[in-house]
């Protein structure tokens, strides 16, 4: 550690003298002896006066600068060991569920309840935790809301009121060191070390200022999370685990390392992959001045999460993108055919023109290069019908 300017001064009380190092304020005697001033009257040892006075005066004067100069210590993240051996094991329990897939150690109907689950857990994510409880983007009626806490609770990713509250400050405060899984601090971290890692303290201060009365409004939402812990034994890792065993007399052991940690830990680094791939490898057709892109393999995987530049730009629309087709978006799918029965109503989206307008002043202009409408306002020349306007009559004044 430098020292401070304050510890420039030294004293000798043997010899009755001082030594004092330069500072910022300390004349030259060459401008002494320019204003007229013996340089003598300085650097004379028998005038202790004048010597002690500047010497004061230096000191005083380093003391004042370093008032201004104190910075705090920089933020270290220190590692929660119980959080970082969960993310272990469930890991490595991977690895053995996996084992047991690839040398066919597992029933066939193992393989497809395990499908099943990634799949339906991760509606549970993408159209509950993240489009309508943290977004607001549509509304559900109780018995929409009660399906998507159940099939939430099934994934495992904590309790729906804590998921939402991080995903409110991570969109609020993107990219900053309030964001929990800042993609500035790299891949790792944004896509799993954020995790087990305690969290920097701008996202702690952060946490207290957004608001969630919505959702301690919500009697389903704060019933799940007052009764998470138990909640989790039984349907993220009883159910998966039990129904094989007792249906379809799967090993135990089996249904254990594939139905729950290799399940849970496929469903949860898809969602990581949309707070690292998704904010790393891809185009920014709507904003290239933000991390978030366009990634179509997350996408596919996420079941419609992938469209990230997007989203960024307009998380209120509950497609969380500008695509219209289903192939690429499952969610959308899902909460469309819950629409036609009434139980969720209220879908917000974004209007083309603003989509075009926000992605003509700010994208890398890579929206729909593919598309019909890529270059709908190039022109071939004058006298084609798409010149606007004024851009017409501003070359009848200029021709010559």
């Amino acid at each position: 550690m430098a020292p401070n300017v304050s510890d420039s001064v030294v004293a000798d009380t043997g010899s009755n003298t001082e030594a004092v190092l330069p500072t910022a304020n300390t004349v030259p005697s060459a401008v002494w002896q320019r204003k007229g001033r013996p340089q003598d009257t300085v650097n004379d040892p028998n005038n202790n006066e004048t010597s002690q006075s500047a010497n004061i005066s230096s000191s005083s004067s380093s003391n004042h600068c370093d008032q201004g100069t104190a910075h705090p210590a920089p933020f270290r993240a220190r590692i929660r060991w119980p959080d970082f051996f969960a993310q272990l094991f469930v890991h490595v329990g991977f690895l053995v569920g996996l084992y047991y897939l690839v040398t066919f150690r597992a029933r066939f109907y193992t393989y497809l309840w395990t499908i099943g689950l990634v799949w339906a857990t991760g509606i549970g994510i993408t159209a509950g935790a993240h489009r309508l409880w943290s977004h607001k983007s549509y509304k559900a009626r109780w018995p929409l809301r009660l399906l998507l806490m159940f099939l939430f609770t099934m994934c495992g990713q904590r309790d729906a009121y804590t998921w939402a509250h991080d995903h409110r400050v991570h969109h609020k405060y993107s990219e900053t060191d309030a964001d929990p899984h800042n993609a500035k601090r790299g891949f790792f971290f944004a896509h799993v070390g954020w995790v087990f890692l305690t969290p920097h303290p701008e996202v702690v201060a952060k946490r207290k200022i957004i608001d969630m009365s919505d959702l301690e409004a919500d009697p389903i939402v704060m019933l799940q999370r007052r009764f998470y812990v138990p909640l989790f034994a039984l349907l993220v890792i009883g159910l998966p685990v039990l129904v094989p065993w007792y249906c379809w007399n799967e090993q135990l052991a089996v249904a254990f390392w594939v139905c729950f940690t290799l399940r849970f830990t496929t469903t949860l680094n898809i969602a990581f992959f949309v707070n690292s791939v998704a904010h790393m490898f891809g185009n920014k057709p709507y904003d290239k001045s933000i991390s978030p892109v366009e990634n179509m393999a997350v996408a596919i995987a996420a079941m419609g999460e992938g469209w990230h530049n997007y989203h960024h730009v307009f998380p209120w629309d509950y497609k969380t993108s500008e695509l219209g087709s289903y192939v690429f978006n499952v969610t959308t799918g899902f909460i469309d055919c819950f629409a036609r029965l009434g139980w969720a109503y209220d879908r917000k989206s974004v209007p083309p023109e603003v989509v075009a307008r926000r992605a003509a002043k700010c994208g890398d202009g890579t929206r729909f290069l593919t598309d019909e409408y890529a270059h709908q306002d190039a022109v071939w020349g004058y006298g084609d019908r798409d010149i606007p306007k004024e851009d017409e009559d501003a070359i009848v004044r200029t021709q010559c």
